[in-house]
C-alpha cells in the first residue's frame, strides 16, 4: 500500500488540467482588471485636485485685465492733476471688472421695492412706513450677489411696516 499510487482516471485528469488552465486565465483577467480599476481611479482622483485647483483659472486670467485697468490707471493718476479724469477712469474699471463677474456667473440682487425674502435679503432695521405694503424693502444698505442661483452674500436692507395705534411700532407695544 505505501508504494501505491492512487490513479486518476485520464479523461478526468485532463478535464483538472484543463479547468485549472481556465482558473489561471480567470485569475489574470481578473487581476488585470483590477489594475485597471486602480489605475483609473488613481488618475481620476489626479484629475479632481488639478481641476480643483485650477477651477478658478479662467476667473483670475480676467481678472488679470483688471488688475493691468488699475496698475494703467496709478499711472495715469501719477503723471496728471485732473480728478474728474480718475474719477471716469477708477468707473470704467469697476464697470469692467462687474461684467468680468457677471461673465462668470455673478448677479446682484437688488431688492430695492419688492417684498423681503429672508433667503435673499438681511432685515436690520423695520421702518414704519404708510405709504407702502408691510415688508417692502425700503432701502439697501449692502448689496446682496447670487453666484449662478445661489446666494453668495444676502443683501441687507431695511424693510416696512405698518404703523400701530398712536404711532407706536409693534415692537415698542
Amino acid at each position: 500500500m505505501e508504494g501505491e499510487e492512487s490513479k486518476i482516471p485520464e479523461d478526468e485528469l485532463n478535464t483538472l488540467k484543463e479547468k485549472a488552465a481556465k482558473a489561471d486565465e480567470y485569475l489574470d483577467k481578473m487581476l488585470r482588471i483590477q489594475a485597471d480599476y486602480d489605475n483609473r481611479r488613481k488618475r481620476q482622483d489626479r484629475e479632481k485636485l488639478d481641476f480643483i485647483k485650477f477651477a478658478n483659472e479662467g476667473l483670475i486670467a480676467a481678472l488679470l485685465n483688471v488688475m493691468d485697468d488699475f496698475e494703467r490707471a496709478i499711472d495715469s493718476a501719477k503723471n496728471s492733476n485732473d480728478a474728474k479724469a480718475l474719477l471716469q477712469g477708477i468707473e470704467m474699471i469697476r464697470q469692467h471688472f462687474q461684467a468680468t463677474l457677471e461673465d462668470y456667473g455673478l448677479k446682484k440682487i437688488d431688492p430695492e421695492g419688492q417684498p423681503f425674502d429672508p433667503d435673499k435679503h438681511e432685515a436690520i432695521a423695520h421702518i414704519e412706513d404708510d405709504g407702502h405694503p408691510e415688508n417692502i424693502v425700503l432701502e439697501v444698505m449692502r448689496k446682496g450677489y447670487e453666484l449662478n442661483g445661489k446666494v453668495l452674500r444676502p443683501a441687507v436692507v431695511k424693510v416696512s411696516k405698518k404703523k400701530t395705534e398712536k404711532g407706536k411700532s409693534e415692537e415698542e407695544i
